[in-house]
């Protein structure tokens, strides 16, 4: 793992607008129908404060917002800095409806996952026919809320040849975030391309399962 690197750069702030509700249960259901998303804010620091956004605004949004962006959540006029840490939605139509957020301090360090995002064309693949094969997708890191990254990036184009591996410990983070995951974990490698020879052979080297009582009569199946 590469430590000491630039700190990142900030995007623009996200701010979300809401108010305070003191219904819950079933009189939840009239507020979505009147176009709002029931919420909660907790932490540590504070007790839960159950609220309401606007549901197009926050349908707009929220699915943009990845599990370690900070958002800015403006309650009445009251900011709270959170971390979105569930976002419900309908089974059948897939629309939100419950959004988590988990109040942060910025002066005191926290513990959460970062995903990993795979970028720019292997040589090793280009030119060999390599196979891009990923495996740890996200990392547990430890730093303050405003050295958090939204990701971390792995430049897949310094992967020139068959066997080009990044692990864990080869990660590039900022300055002021430690990574917790084990460093031998695999993020990436890239494997030589199976033959069409030795496909052939491994699918016949597949015995078809045995089939067992065929006969069993009508009246003895579930």
């Amino acid at each position: 793992m590469v430590r000491g690197a630039p700190r990142k750069e900030h995007l623009d702030e996200i701010v979300l607008q809401a108010k305070a509700r003191k219904v819950s249960g079933k009189q939840v259901r009239a507020l979505r129908r009147a176009g709002l998303l029931p919420g909660v804010i907790y932490g540590n620091e504070i007790d839960p404060i159950t609220i309401t956004l606007n549901h197009r605004e926050a349908s707009r949004i929220l699915p943009t917002v990845s599990s370690s962006q900070l958002v800015e959540v403006e309650v009445d006029g009251a900011r709270h800095t959170t971390l979105v840490r569930e976002k419900q939605r309908h089974p059948v139509s897939g629309s939100l409806i419950h959004v988590d957020f988990q109040a942060v301090s910025l002066t005191e360090k926290l513990r959460t996952t970062v995903s990993i995002i795979l970028k720019g064309e292997s040589p090793a693949a280009k030119v060999y026919g390599g196979v891009v094969v990923s495996g740890q997708e996200e990392v547990e890191v430890e730093c303050l809320p405003r050295d958090l990254p939204e990701h971390i990036e792995v430049d897949l184009t310094a992967l020139k040849e068959l066997g080009s591996s990044v692990y864990v410990r080869d990660l590039v983070v900022p300055a002021g975030v430690e990574v917790l995951t084990d460093g031998g974990e695999l993020v990436v490698v890239i494997t030589a391309p199976i033959s069409e020879a030795a496909l052939a052979a491994a699918e016949g080297g597949m015995a078809e399962p045995e089939v067992i009582e065929r006969g069993k009569k009508e009246d003895e199946k579930f």
